[in-house]
């Protein structure tokens, strides 16, 4: 693929370098924030080579290219703009005034997240295979891989030790991610979260019962008693401190002295943000994101297939207004309270859909006669399968609604099967076939079955009313 005149002509039909406001990717799209929407030629840019499929939401174009090749169209673009990636500008481009509350918030979700993904993806699928590899009777019955082979074990511990880092320090990666997408100096995120995860504190994974057995330690300060506790793992509090600590930096810059800025700027924000990070966020983002999660335990475990049902139905739809890219601090907070929550419901069901869109697509494959949407549905599905799923939705199930139904239908009956047989994840991954590594070990029989509930049932579907659809002409 000729990667700079894609580029080229991706600028020239958006309405030229002056209508991008901000160019930014995530795995398997471009993300653009656009002055003027209307100068977009939509056929066009559906004629490039490479083009899997185009939707606008909550504020950003977005154009589907495909895992690895967007990388590559993101960076000739970048040069040809000479902007680099323009994400952390986002916040002041104005598409984004347009947007309502919500929106804003999912996509600043999304802002934050998409950037960590591989970093959770790669520890999260590491984190199964080591439990796949200790799991008694994953393998031969009543011992595992280590029992059967014990020179393997400091290997398996090298790896749980890799797979544990990015959920231990995900403060970090989240203060300078959110710390950037708030505007401010996204190092200085990254040292509030190294505050968060000091190894001089005690462990946060243990607070519950570090507290219970009456060990936890404090500073006394200004007559406060400050509790030395980390916050491993945790979501929300690393959040609002990264705004926190964000604010106070853009608020001192407007009184501060340009020639002592570097110096008093970092020095006051991030001893204030700590501080209210340890004595107010902290305790209050721990509390939130906890009951958040158990919340969201309760309602699975005790609707049980109704729920799991409506979820899975109406997953596909989520993602498309994109709302789906909040479920990644959730599931964060599950696994981070794995011991109680017993893992995640969400990447389950997650898979559940990516399976039955992918088959959706496959069934288009087998009805329709045109070699151009044969040749953009056989790919698309099977990346489905494999867990990206924009190619398929966005680029066919979407513009043939009978597949899109016909995959929300595959994917509510699967979910509800799971569901009722409670599968949950120990980890994240690629949510579909390669989703495997991450199933709790005594669930994986449950979560295979329901994957071939979810393309039996949306590929069916697809196929016949592809071919009603067909014969009504």
């Amino acid at each position: 693929m000729d990667y700079p005149q894609i580029a080229r002509e991706v600028i020239a039909k958006l309405g030229g370098k002056e209508n991008i406001a901000t160019l930014a990717h995530c795995a398997t799209r471009l993300r653009l924030t656009l002055n003027d929407e209307t100068k977009v030629d939509k056929q066009a840019i559906e004629d490039i080579e490479g083009v899997k499929g185009q939707f606008s939401t909550s504020g950003q174009y977005q154009i589907i290219f495909g895992s690895g090749t967007v990388n590559k169209v993101h960076a000739e673009m970048s040069k040809l703009m000479g902007s680099g990636d323009m994400a952390a500008a986002e916040p002041a481009a104005p598409g984004n005034r347009k947007q309502n509350l919500l929106q804003l918030l999912v996509k600043g979700l999304a802002d934050i997240f998409v950037p960590i993904i591989p970093a959770i993806v790669a520890g999260g699928l590491l984190m199964g295979i080591h439990s796949m590899l200790t799991a008694k009777g994953f393998f031969a019955e009543g011992i595992n891989v280590i029992d059967m082979y014990p020179g393997i074990a400091d290997l398996v511990d090298f790896i749980n030790t890799i797979a544990n880092a990015p959920f231990v320090f995900l403060p970090v990666l989240l203060g300078f991610s959110a710390t950037r997408k708030f505007g401010g100096n996204p190092y200085l995120g990254a040292a509030l979260g190294m505050l968060l995860v000091h190894p001089a504190l005690a462990d946060g994974w243990n607070y519950a019962l570090t507290l219970e057995q009456g060990k936890i330690l404090y500073w006394n300060v200004l007559g406060l008693e400050i509790e030395k506790v980390g916050y491993q793992g945790t979501v929300i509090p690393t959040l609002i401190s990264a705004w926190v600590l964000a604010s106070l930096e853009k608020g001192l810059r407007k009184f501060v002295p340009s020639y002592l800025d570097n110096l008093v700027t970092p020095l006051f924000a991030l001893f204030i943000a700590g501080f209210l990070a340890f004595t107010v966020i902290g305790p209050f983002g721990r509390e939130a994101g906890s009951l958040i999660a158990q919340g969201l335990t309760w309602l699975y475990d005790n609707l049980g297939f109704i729920g799991g049902a409506v979820f899975g139905t109406l997953y596909a739809p989520i993602v498309i207004t994109g709302m789906h890219q909040t479920f990644i601090a959730v599931e964060t907070q599950l696994l981070a309270e794995l011991a109680r929550t017993g893992g995640t419901f969400i990447f389950p069901i997650a898979a559940m859909s990516n399976i039955a869109q992918g088959a959706a697509c496959l069934g288009v494959a087998l009805v329709m006669k045109d070699a151009k949407v044969r040749g953009l549905a056989v790919p698309s599905g099977i990346s489905a399968l494999l867990g990206i799923t924009e190619p398929a939705m966005f680029g066919v199930n979407l513009r043939y609604r009978y597949a899109f139904i016909a995959a929300m239908a595959g994917s509510g009956a699967a979910a509800a099967f799971i569901a009722f047989f409670n599968v949950k994840a120990i980890a994240l991954g690629a949510a579909g076939l390669l989703g495997i590594p991450s199933i709790r070990p005594d669930s994986l029989a449950m979560y295979c079955i329901g994957m071939l509930i979810a393309f039996a049932v949306a590929f069916s579907l697809s196929v016949l009313l592809g071919k009603r659809a067909q014969a009504k002409g």
